[in-house]
């Protein structure tokens, strides 16, 4: 059995839990990607996602969206990445 990670949501809202395993995954290139470009767009976040699991031929069941969102809150909710507004654009460094 896949082990489980309970999330947290920022605002306090009831969160899901997920496989660690996949959490791990797309923590390991949000972070990245972040660390590289400095402030990123979520549809940014979302294309470095699915190009490292296509050039490093990872098959990811489920929505890549969905997950990317939820382990984003969680992520911001233990202050590893923040949330920054830009304008009309919603943007995500580290913390």
């Amino acid at each position: 059995m896949n082990q489980k990670i309970q999330l947290i949501h920022p605002d306090g809202k009831n969160a899901v839990n997920i496989e660690k395993e996949k959490y791990d995954l797309i923590k390991k290139v949000i972070l990245s990607i972040l660390k590289s470009n400095g402030e990123t767009t979520h549809a940014e976040i979302l294309n470095a996602i699915t190009e490292d699991f296509n050039k490093n031929k990872i098959k990811f069941k489920g929505s890549i969206n969905w997950y990317l969102e939820w382990v984003k809150l969680d992520l911001e909710a233990r202050k590893e990445i923040k949330r920054v507004k830009d304008q009309s654009t919603v943007k995500f460094n580290i913390t």
